[in-house]
């Protein structure tokens, strides 16, 4: 540290410091070391970010819950409608399935052929009437 006598009239035995010690920086942490960080403050830093990492994987979990199915579950297969019956003037039952639609039920009652104009007419016969699993249509075309 040095000091230095500012010119002018000064009383004997008292000087000015231009150029004070510095002093030291406030930290915003406490530390026992100096400016590290102890063992325990990384173990629960450590123990904080996976916990806030768990915590996104729930909640990603549920959301995705929440839309309605899982990403990871195994694809459903799909029963397929039966033809119940065939009657002897060419009527067909088929008895609806959980995922049947009138589309699946056309191509069920006409396979090979173009099934929009079946599609048409059950809509039309049904009045818009949503399909209710374990219902019989029957088909005479």
């Amino acid at each position: 540290m040095s000091a230095i006598a500012i010119p002018g009239p000064v009383s004997p035995g008292r000087l000015a410091l231009v150029n004070p010690a510095p002093r030291p920086a406030v930290s915003c942490r406490t530390t026992r070391s100096g400016g590290r960080a102890s063992r325990a403050t990384y173990r629960r830093r450590r123990l904080a970010v996976a916990l806030l990492a768990v915590g996104v994987v729930v909640a990603a979990g549920q959301a995705g819950g929440a839309l309605g199915s899982s990403s990871l579950a195994a694809p459903e297969r799909r029963p397929a409608g039966a033809v119940v019956e065939t009657g002897g003037d060419g009527s067909v039952s088929v008895v609806v399935g959980s995922y049947d639609t009138l589309w699946s039920i056309a191509t069920q009652l006409a396979p090979g052929e173009d099934p929009r104009p079946i599609v048409d007419a059950l809509s039309e016969a049904r009045h818009g009437a949503p399909l209710i699993p374990g219902e019989t249509i029957r088909w005479s075309p």
